[in-house]
């Protein structure tokens, strides 16, 4: 049994539906779910599922506390869902190829420090492109430049709302990113 550990900064939407998952998976299980906002609802889904948490400070990430307890857990695979912290190179140097991240759009256009969440929705909206989607990807040193495992497009009209785009995009996320992370199990 894989451990997986999920690192997250907003809602959660997307670690609920990995948590939910994996509730019964004999592949993976989610040992912890860590966020650099205390009070990041992702915290109480994780209550939801009976996976213990960990809040941690930018700082304290920097200075590899948050490197020691994925160690100390034996974390086989990190998850990023929503987790807006760059992901600093003793994290990527300890868990090298075992950290996967989730970027809402097709890659590599609408990457990089600064696009995520409704900013990546809103400049394909003002491109006025015909699709979007979502892009899974190891985590390298560069955002959103890690070696891509999946993707999967949308078409969006050009009515479309940055907020439709993004329950598009939303879909594909719910229905993609927990099989994409059994596979690398």
């Amino acid at each position: 049994m894989k451990k997986i550990a999920i690192l997250a900064s907003g809602s959660g939407t997307n670690a609920e539906k990995i948590m939910e998952y994996f509730q019964h998976s004999p592949k993976g299980k989610i040992v912890l779910v860590a966020s650099n906002k205390k009070d990041a609802f992702v915290l109480e889904r994780a209550k939801k599922f009976d996976v213990p948490t960990f809040t941690f400070t930018k700082s304290e990430m920097e200075s590899g506390e948050l490197t020691k307890k994925l160690q100390s857990l034996r974390i086989d695979l990190v998850v990023l869902a929503g987790f807006l912290l760059k992901v600093t190179d003793d994290l990527i140097q300890k868990f090298p190829d075992r950290i996967v991240n989730i970027h809402p759009a097709l890659l590599p256009n609408y990457g990089g420090k600064g696009m995520y969440g409704d900013k990546v929705h809103q400049a394909i909206k003002e491109a006025g492109d015909t699709e979007t989607g979502i892009t899974i990807h190891m985590v390298n040193e560069h955002y959103d430049e890690g070696k891509i495992i999946f993707q999967a497009a949308v078409a969006i009209a050009p009515e479309d709302t940055p907020a439709q785009i993004a329950a598009k995009v939303h879909l594909l996320e719910h229905k993609y990113f927990p099989n994409v992370i059994e596979s690398l199990l």
